[in-house]
């Protein structure tokens, strides 16, 4: 028997965040959603916890409240995140640092957390939120798009440890897109949309899922050349990509 689904979204204070959070809840799942600040939730099965998930200790703790209010979580959302605007030059050691404490080591922590039980019931869901930063880095972003590089390839080593011996632990890179308001944008999709695709997303227990990207509302294709394309029309390869709507 599949135990009760319990939420953990790293960032809710950020409007993705918070919107996930009800997303999730409006889908009858019990939802703690950690912030720096705190806010208050706005649904029951909600419940605020403020940590800075980038320091171990802030997250173990944030990680026992959790545990004591809704027992072992199943689900674990990692959306958080900083994105200081800083040219190379201004950057310092303990500047860079703290970016990918907060962007890695925040989902590492996190992860920390989790996966003893995830591991002990043999299921759970682990999404990690990352974006094209590290394939294609925007001036005066690089200790943003190291760190969600690096995020990508922490996604990648947990398949490759967990895959084969815990196939029911589904892990999945989800890139949600231009949603506003994020970082200036000021005309992209409401984030209400995008968290219910996220919502969607962390509520698929197939394994053979795992390791696969999410772009928005579907499955990220990865690119292929013609040849293989061609070929893999040839072996009948091909297969429908997966959507979330």
């Amino acid at each position: 028997m599949m135990p009760a689904p319990i939420a953990v979204i790293s960032e809710a204070g950020e409007p993705l965040g918070r919107a996930l959070a009800v997303a999730l809840a409006r889908h009858g799942v019990a939802v703690a959603a950690i912030s720096r600040e705190g806010f208050e939730p706005e649904m029951d099965l909600i419940m605020s916890v403020r940590a800075d998930v980038g320091a171990p200790q802030d997250a173990a703790r944030a990680f026992t409240e959790i545990r004591k209010r809704f027992g072992a979580p199943t689900i674990l959302i990692n959306a958080a995140e900083v994105y200081p605007h800083r040219d190379i030059l201004d950057e310092t050691p303990d500047s860079f640092m703290a970016t990918l404490r907060t962007n890695l080591g925040g989902a590492f922590n996190c992860c920390h957390e989790v996966l003893p039980a995830m591991v002990a019931s043999g299921t759970g869901r682990i999404i990690n939120v990352v974006t094209f930063a590290d394939i294609q880095p925007a001036p005066f972003s690089a200790g943003y798009s190291v760190s969600k590089g690096s995020l990508r390839i922490l996604t990648r080593s947990l398949v490759a440890d967990l895959g084969e011996r815990f196939p029911g632990i589904v892990i999945n890179d989800w890139i949600p897109g231009s949603h506003a308001p994020r970082r200036g944008i000021a005309d992209g999709i409401a984030p209400a949309v995008v968290a219910e695709w996220g919502a969607r997303l962390a509520l698929l227990q197939d394994p053979m899922i795992s390791g696969l990207v999410f772009l928005r509302d579907r499955e990220l294709q990865p690119a292929a050349s013609w040849k293989r394309k061609l070929k893999d029309r040839v072996l009948g390869k091909r297969r429908a990509l997966i959507h979330l709507v």
